[in-house]
């Protein structure tokens, strides 16, 4: 049997969580800092969240395509991001965006000011006082953010077909696979890779609820 949508597919989520991780925590950070314009940025960071995937995928390809204006620049430097892996990449980074961003903001917004006032009478710089004061207190959101993140990028399906194709052993994911299973009338194929997706989910969802607890139970203990 081809494993290769399995190995994709967690390739692909887990480096877009990385690069959702770093972005939704600086956007985060750079939105709850808005007094003016707040709730516009917020709804277009928002928005692939709530957007049909297809019209992610759309959009991107608008963005990225070949006769795009960013399209013409990297095949100048013979780069085409369409029908690639690092397209699924892209794919499910947009639709997993949101998630690592709606869990950073509400996790910042509990952070007690009175910590961020005092690192700063104390000299600290505004980097140092996010990464060793900010992040810290808010770990338990932003740890639920990225697996909530890892969870929608592996599955994701829409944008990913739309930008990056279907592609056996180069951008079939295990989402693509299912759909391409059942195209062909491959019921036990489409299963399988139904009930992979199914599995690893649960897994997740169980480790984000384990997580939450024991938090919440250190919590009460200190």
């Amino acid at each position: 049997m081809d494993l290769s949508p399995l190995y994709i597919s967690i390739k692909t989520a887990s480096l877009a969580t990385a690069i959702t991780f770093f972005l939704g925590l600086y956007a985060a950070r750079f939105v709850n800092r808005q007094q003016r314009w707040q709730g516009i940025i917020d709804g277009v960071l928002t928005l692939p969240l709530v957007l049909p995937p297809t019209v992610v995928g759309f959009f991107l390809l608008l963005v990225l395509g070949r006769n795009s204006l960013a399209g013409k620049l990297l095949e100048k430097i013979d780069i085409n991001l369409v029908f690639s892996w690092e397209a699924t990449v892209i794919a499910a980074s947009v639709v997993a965006f949101p998630l690592m961003y709606r869990a950073s903001c509400g996790a910042f917004e509990q952070v007690d000011e009175d910590y961020i006032y005092a690192a700063r009478t104390l000299g600290m710089s505004e980097e140092q006082i996010f990464w060793r004061i900010t992040i810290p207190l808010s770990w338990p959101g932003i740890a639920a953010g990225t697996i909530l993140s890892f969870a929608r990028a592996l599955g994701e399906f829409g944008a990913t077909i739309m930008l990056a194709g279907n592609i056996p052993g180069k951008t079939q994911t295990m989402s693509t696979a299912i759909y391409s299973a059942v195209q062909a009338g491959d019921d036990d194929t489409a299963f399988l890779w139904a009930f992979v997706i199914i599995l690893l989910s649960l897994v997740i969802m169980i480790s984000l609820n384990y997580w939450s607890n024991r938090q919440r139970n250190l919590g009460e203990w200190r």
